[in-house]
C-alpha cells in the first residue's frame, strides 16, 4: 500500500520524489531547529516500493510544500 502523505518533487532517472515538513523544535549539535524536511527518493517495480535514498534538511520552511532545498 502506498502512503500518499506528503507532496511530489522532481526526481531523476524515471524514480519518483516525495517531501514532507515536519514540526521539530529541538536542538540538533547545538543549534535550535522549528522544522525538518524530509525528503524520500524512490522506484515502484512490479509491486515493491525500492527506496533509493532519504535526504533531512533542518530549518524553518514557510509553506509545507515548500520547494526543494
Amino acid at each position: 500500500m502506498l502512503n500518499n502523505a506528503g507532496f511530489p518533487i522532481p526526481a531523476k532517472y524515471g524514480r519518483i520524489g516525495k517531501a514532507k515538513v515536519y514540526d521539530f523544535k529541538q536542538k540538533r549539535h547545538g543549534k535550535y531547529y522549528e522544522q525538518k524536511r524530509v525528503e524520500v527518493i524512490y522506484s515502484i517495480e512490479e509491486e515493491i516500493i525500492v527506496t533509493v535514498t532519504v535526504y533531512v534538511f533542518y530549518g524553518k520552511w514557510e509553506e509545507e510544500n515548500a520547494d526543494t532545498v
